[in-house]
């Protein structure tokens, strides 16, 4: 290659350069400008947007400013507001302490006038007192020479005497009070009885030893009899009953001294005459559920009465032992009802002395467990009771209780003697058993007839057992005051002519009717 061609190259070469170089300046001058107008545009959209960005803040503070304004103004009249009721209330208590001070004044004014007359009652009084003590030393002056004592000795004299008579007085009140207090605490044992008896009222069945049962018609003795007595030899040898057959019309009769015995011989026999079919194996069957069902029927009796009673946890056999007793009588009296009603005398007069009723109620029942063996036994019945108490897990009171109300055993609780003093009420209760049914009725009849002696008596009514006795008068007859006379003299009259326990009440009642007819 020559050196003009190089030459040329190099030219080429720089004249492309040079051109390029002012190219690449010229767009440099076109980018600047081009960004000189964006910035410009730029500055301008900026300066709009700060405008309008400035009107919206200063618009937001004239807002709040308004807001703070408004909320200033309410504070501030709500403490003016404040301000004012303080200055009204302020203004009432002025006010009030004014007229307070106004009658503290007045009251001040009168009462220096009252102390100011109080002083000159006072200097008056003590005039009087110095008159009087100058008269009384003038009066014993003149004693002291009529008497011929001094004063002092006037005086030793006097308070010996009176110490003599004191000491009397004393003894003589103490006397009165100690019989007093010994009567009101009878009276208060006697009415806690009384009204536990009066509160009580059972029915009483009187047991007999024989049963009779009753048929159609005689021609049943016949079958009851059987082929040479092969029916009734078997009816007697089941039951351990004595069958009497006699000429009774329509009735043969039932001797046991065992009323369950006896019971179950009745039952059965009923069986046996309404099913027809009597014969030996059929009497023993028969006697045999009847058995079964006299015993479930203890039970069930056993369960009724501790339910009525109110008494819970009783032992099954205990329960078993007083269904028992309602087939079961002392001196005529029926063993079950006098146990509920021990029960319920105790449970009564042990919540009048504050004491355990359950308890109560439950060694009142328990009490005469001991008369229902199933075999004999030679120990006496509360002790049994007792033995069997303690073996079904009774507490020491009850057990105590049981043997303790004949007096076998010492008493340790005071349910014991609770008992004992309701078992003894139960029994000698009127009408209770039959040695004094007749003496009972007796005394209320007589009760009745001795108000009906007296002038005016319309009504005689003897009631709570024979404690009280309400007369109804005629009204015409007998005016208010001659009611209070007439109460008296019966209720004397009863006393002076009759013998009976505890008190009876007397109440005459006088009503006035007036009765028209609308037609």
């Amino acid at each position: 290659m020559d050196f003009i061609t190089i030459i040329g190259i190099v030219l080429g070469i720089a004249l492309g350069f040079g051109i390029a170089k002012f190219l690449e300046k010229s767009n440099v001058s076109n980018l600047i400008k081009n960004a000189k107008k964006e910035a410009a545009s730029i500055l301008k959209d900026a300066k709009t947007e700060a405008e309008s960005i400035k009107k919206d803040k200063i618009l937001q503070a004239k807002e709040k400013f308004l807001e703070l304004k408004a909320e200033h103004e309410q504070v501030i009249l709500s403490r003016d507001k404040k301000i004012a009721e303080a200055e009204k209330r302020t203004r009432d208590k002025e006010s009030q302490v004014s007229s307070e001070l106004a009658k503290n004044k007045k009251l001040n004014d009168e009462f220096e006038e009252k102390l100011a007359d109080y002083n000159t009652r006072i200097e008056f009084l003590d005039k009087k007192q110095q008159e009087i003590e100058k008269l009384h030393r003038s009066q014993v002056e003149q004693l002291e020479v009529i008497s011929g004592l001094s004063a002092e000795e006037a005086k030793n004299q006097l308070v010996e005497s009176l110490k003599a008579e004191a000491k009397t007085a004393a003894m003589s009140f103490i006397q009165n009070a100690m019989e007093e207090a010994k009567m009101t605490a009878q009276q208060e044992a006697k009415k806690v009885i009384i009204n536990t008896i009066q509160r009580v009222g059972t029915e009483e069945a009187v047991e007999n030893c024989v049963s009779v049962f009753n048929i159609e018609s005689d021609d049943v003795k016949g079958r009851i009899i059987g082929r040479e007595g092969r029916n009734i030899r078997a009816l007697e040898a089941a039951t351990g009953v004595e069958i009497i057959v006699d000429d009774t019309p329509e009735a043969i009769i039932l001797s046991c001294f065992d009323p369950v015995r006896r019971e179950i011989a009745r039952l059965a026999l009923h069986k046996l005459v309404t099913d027809g079919r009597i014969h030996p194996a059929r009497i023993e069957e028969v006697v045999a559920k009847t058995q079964k069902q006299i015993e479930e029927e203890i039970i069930e009796v056993g369960k009724r009465t501790v339910i009525d009673l109110g008494i819970h946890g009783l032992h099954p056999e205990l329960i078993k032992i007083v269904g028992r007793m309602k087939y079961r009588s002392s001196y005529g009296q029926n063993l079950l009802q006098h146990s509920r009603e021990v029960a319920n005398l105790c449970g009564i007069m042990a919540a009048e002395l504050g004491l355990n009723v359950k308890l109560a109620k439950r060694a009142g029942l328990l009490h005469d467990i001991g008369k229902v063996p199933e075999t004999e036994s030679e120990l006496p019945h509360a002790i049994l009771g007792m033995q069997w108490a303690e073996k079904y897990g009774e507490k020491d009171e009850v057990c105590n209780a049981i043997g303790a109300h004949h007096d076998e055993i010492e008493m340790k609780y005071l349910i014991s003697p609770l008992v004992q003093v309701c078992d003894a009420i139960s029994g000698a209760r009127p009408g209770a058993r039959r040695q004094v049914l007749d003496s009972y009725i007796q005394r209320l009849k007589d009760l009745e007839d001795i108000a009906y002696g007296f002038n005016g008596v319309k009504n005689a009514y003897a009631i709570q057992a024979g404690r009280e006795l309400r007369v109804i008068v005629e009204s015409e007859k007998v005016s208010d005051e001659m009611a209070s006379t007439l109460s008296f003299e019966i209720s004397h009259k009863i006393q002076t002519e009759m013998t009976y326990p505890g008190q009876v009440k007397i109440t005459v009642i006088r009503e006035t009717r007036a009765v028209n007819i609308a037609k």
